[in-house]
């Protein structure tokens, strides 16, 4: 089976800030709809979609485990003007109703749990369906670590397809770096997320487990590089980085092994709690189970009306064919 994975959050607001040089609020509202569906329909007919999974954001278990995690966004939230805090309500309601849509009128599965992101849904779902194909739809970085031999990641932005074997452009064509002239390749994902969890993600607000550390070292001092290559045998070269210490501005001691596990704990997909992979795993099972709804095509006709879509609405064939096709896979319950 063919899965196209949309994390759906990023997908509308990469959408929205493209609407930002509309003339009014509900121009903007209205392109950023235009734009999320056609962007849907590109991907689940370009990548011959089976079955379309919409992943949805809840609040996240990790700013119980991490009280700094993503408090940068809170941050910029609140220093938004008046008018601006009352557009971004009404792009939050958008959003609710176009989910809501594609929940109640439409056959693709849509997922949420209440403590889990996007993230974890979409890594739940890969992990459920090991034998599947898997495109994940969205330019956040931190799907890369996910890339295998059946999981590549389209970015919207760069309309790019990443895999394991490169990175392909719209016509299937390996993307050259304009650098090097040779064609662009990912590092081994495995570095990819060592590197981040050791370095960790500004844009989640979650700090480096070692602040100034080189990738590679010097002939007095371990690098990432020598300590990741170590990391297996747990040899001299990861322990002379990970047992090193440091301290910070408020003068806290840390040691680095502590931080780089609660980094991984916050960065690796696949290292969620038990727990939160246990409730995540149900609203999958919860969504698959009972959903077969009829007459999908005069639906979202009605939705592109309400919305007016017309440039959607003429694509109605296509659109109808992703929007109306159940989940018909098989799920391996003993994946952990």
């Amino acid at each position: 089976m063919n899965y196209v994975l949309i994390d759906t959050a990023n997908m509308f607001f990469r959408a929205r800030h493209g609407a930002f040089k509309a003339s009014d609020t509900w121009t903007k509202l209205g392109f950023a709809l235009h734009v999320t569906m056609m962007a849907a329909n590109k991907v689940a007919t370009r990548f011959k979609a089976d079955h379309v999974v919409f992943a949805l954001e809840g609040r996240s278990w990790r700013k119980d485990f991490y009280e700094p995690y993503k408090k940068n966004r809170a941050v910029a939230r609140a220093a938004l003007t008046e008018d601006e805090a009352e557009e971004d309500k009404l792009f939050w309601e958008t959003y609710d109703n176009l989910t809501k849509y594609l929940s109640t009128k439409t056959n693709c599965s849509v997922i949420r749990h209440e403590n889990a992101e996007a993230d974890d849904v979409i890594a739940r779902w890969i992990a459920l369906h090991p034998q599947d194909h898997h495109t994940i739809v969205s330019s956040d970085t931190d799907f890369v670590q996910l890339i295998a031999e059946n999981v590549d990641q389209y970015n919207g932005i760069t309309d790019e397809l990443i895999t394991l074997k490169g990175i392909f452009d719209a016509k299937g064509r390996e993307v050259i770096d304009k650098k090097t002239k040779l064609p662009k390749t990912i590092p081994d994902p495995k570095w990819l997320l060592f590197e981040k969890c050791m370095r960790g993600d500004t844009s989640d607000n979650v700090f480096s487990a070692f602040p100034g550390v080189r990738t590679k070292g010097t002939k007095n001092k371990v690098g990432l590089q020598e300590a990741f290559e170590d990391k297996d045998k747990k040899g001299y070269n990861w322990n002379n980085l990970m047992l090193q210490r440091w301290t910070d501005h408020n003068g806290v001691e840390h040691r680095v092994l502590d931080d780089y596990e609660r980094n991984c704990h916050l960065i690796d997909l696949t290292a969620q709690p038990q727990d939160i992979k246990d409730k995540v795993d149900s609203a999958i099972r919860e969504q698959l189970s009972h959903k077969d709804i009829g007459q999908v095509g005069v639906r979202f006709m009605q939705f592109c009306g309400k919305y007016e879509l017309n440039k959607c609405s003429e694509f109605s064939d296509q659109f109808g064919r992703w929007l109306n096709e159940t989940y018909k896979g098989v799920l391996n319950d003993n994946h952990s």
